[in-house]
C-alpha cells in the first residue's frame, strides 16, 4: 500500500496592523504616559519662558502621534485616555514651577486650559484615529456580543416579511 502526502491546508493568518512602526522601538504604556507628561511639561515650561502659547500645543499634538504610534498594541487603550489627564499634571507643575504665588498658579492653570481646550481635543482624536488604524479594535465582553448578534440577526429582513409582499403587488 502506498501512501501519500496530502499538502497541509495553509493556516489562516492574521493580517498585520496597518500602521506599524518600522524600527525596534516599543513603548509600554506606561513608557508612553510619561513621555507624553515630558512633552507636556517641557513645552508649557518653553510657552511660559518664552511667551509663545502656541509651542506648548504644538508639542503636545506631536507628542500625542508619536507616542500613539510607537506604543505596542496592548497598551493603546491607555494611551488614548491619557493625554488630557497628562496635560493636566504637566500644565499644574509648570504653572507651580513659574507661578509667583498659589492664586496665580491657579488663574493660569484654567487660562492655560481654556485656552488649549481646542488642541486637547485634537491630540486626543489623532491618538484615537492611529490606534485604530493600527488595528486596536474594542473588547466587548462575550455576553455583550452574543446581543449584539442576537439584535442583528433579528433585525434582518427575512423573506417571508410582510415588505416582500408588498414589493410583489406592484
Amino acid at each position: 500500500m502506498t501512501q501519500t502526502r496530502i499538502p497541509a491546508r495553509p493556516t489562516r493568518t492574521r493580517r498585520p496592523p496597518h500602521l506599524e512602526p518600522s524600527g525596534s522601538i516599543k513603548l509600554t504604556a506606561r513608557g508612553a504616559v510619561i513621555g507624553l507628561f515630558a512633552a507636556s511639561l517641557l513645552g508649557l515650561l518653553l510657552a511660559a519662558w518664552t511667551g509663545w502659547t502656541a509651542v506648548a500645543d504644538a508639542i503636545f499634538v506631536m507628542s500625542c502621534g508619536v507616542v500613539a504610534y510607537y506604543t505596542r498594541t496592548k497598551g493603546l487603550r491607555t494611551v488614548m485616555v491619557s493625554p488630557p489627564l497628562t496635560f493636566l499634571a504637566g500644565l499644574v507643575c509648570a504653572q507651580l514651577a513659574t507661578a509667583p504665588d498659589s492664586f496665580s498658579a491657579a488663574e493660569g492653570i484654567l487660562v492655560t486650559l481654556a485656552t488649549s481646550a481646542p488642541w486637547l481635543f485634537i491630540g486626543t482624536g489623532l491618538t484615537m484615529a492611529i490606534a485604530f488604524g493600527r488595528g486596536w479594535r474594542p473588547k466587548l465582553p462575550a455576553r455583550l456580543t452574543g446581543d449584539l448578534r442576537a439584535a442583528v440577526r433579528d433585525a434582518r429582513p427575512s423573506r417571508t416579511s410582510g415588505n416582500e409582499r408588498w414589493v410583489r403587488r406592484r
